[in-house]
């Protein structure tokens, strides 16, 4: 896949994750992004985000993906 078609599926499922919830886990965003069978490179990135909850502007800016805010 490409980086573009990726940061699109990334930032697809960030909409989903944040539809009618103000703040997520990091758990919760990995979990889903497990189950959404994301590449491996972007379930990387989300590992790496620290602990805690995250609105979806802050995930977002975090992991430098355009088009989820």
């Amino acid at each position: 896949m490409t980086e573009e078609t990726d940061q699109r599926r990334l930032a697809e499922l960030l909409d989903e994750l944040f539809a009618g919830q103000e703040r997520v886990t990091r758990e919760e965003v990995v979990r889903r992004a497990v189950a959404a069978d994301l590449p491996a490179n972007l379930r990387i990135r989300l590992e790496g985000l620290p602990e805690g909850e995250y609105a979806l502007d802050e995930v977002a800016e975090a992991l430098d993906v355009d088009g989820a805010i």
